[in-house]
């Protein structure tokens, strides 16, 4: 099946996005602050892109969601959004790597190997490796895993990748946005849809609340 309309949504740092992608194109685009606002704004952006492309929901016949892994506020937002309006449309809710999402949203990527960074904080980030053919899609290398913030210049080196980091200034930098979501079809389209009742974003650790309260109480917060 062809999936011609995608909402997209994305929230694995601190700048949340929507995009409306329409035959593999972006139709629509909104970038938010998921921190330091007094209203939750992603849900509000999402409104915005499916007016702006003239789509009902009840038009979608997919949801994209960055799966992280990054900030667990941010990407609980995000997954919950995303989620509900699965449930509520009937629609596949299609989970795509957030690293994917960071080098896809480059203004630029040429053919080679990338390798996406996202902040993990302690000192370290969240990476995965990627390669862009010749046609401009992006194949994944592997999961991710995490590498201590001072050796993500070796790392990549020892990839022959280019380093892409999330929020970083420069050239080469990016933040992972919903648009990206266009250049990564073929990437999308391979992937199983989530079983919505078990489906969570990769976080890649606990929220700092829920480390601590099971320091203190010596027990999984699960198992409270």
């Amino acid at each position: 099946m062809a999936f011609v309309i995608t909402l997209v949504i994305e929230a694995s740092t601190y700048a949340g996005s929507a995009a409306l992608i329409v035959d593999g194109a972006v139709a629509a685009e909104r970038s938010v602050a998921m921190r330091g606002r007094e209203h939750e704004a992603l849900m509000p952006a999402v409104a915005e892109v499916l007016a702006e492309g003239s789509v009902p929901v009840a038009r979608l016949e997919r949801v994209v969601c960055g799966a992280g892994p990054g900030s667990f506020t941010s990407l609980r937002i995000a997954g919950g959004i995303a989620k509900g309006l699965a449930l509520a449309t009937g629609v596949p809710l299609v989970p795509v790597s957030s690293l994917a999402l960071l080098v896809a949203s480059r203004d630029a990527i040429a053919r080679g190997r990338y390798l996406g960074a996202i902040d993990a904080m302690r000192g370290e980030h969240y990476v995965a490796s990627f390669v862009v053919m010749d046609d401009g899609e992006l194949l994944p290398e592997g999961g991710a895993s995490l590498v201590a913030s001072s050796e993500l210049d070796a790392h990549a080196r020892q990839l022959g990748a280019t380093l892409v980091i999330a929020g970083e200034t420069g050239a080469g930098s990016a933040i992972p946005h919903a648009r990206g979501a266009a250049r990564i079809t073929k990437l999308i389209d391979a992937t199983r849809a989530a079983d919505l009742a078990a489906w969570e974003p990769a976080y890649g650790r606990l929220a700092e609340a829920q480390v601590k309260w099971e320091a203190t109480h010596g027990r999984s917060l699960a198992d409270a």
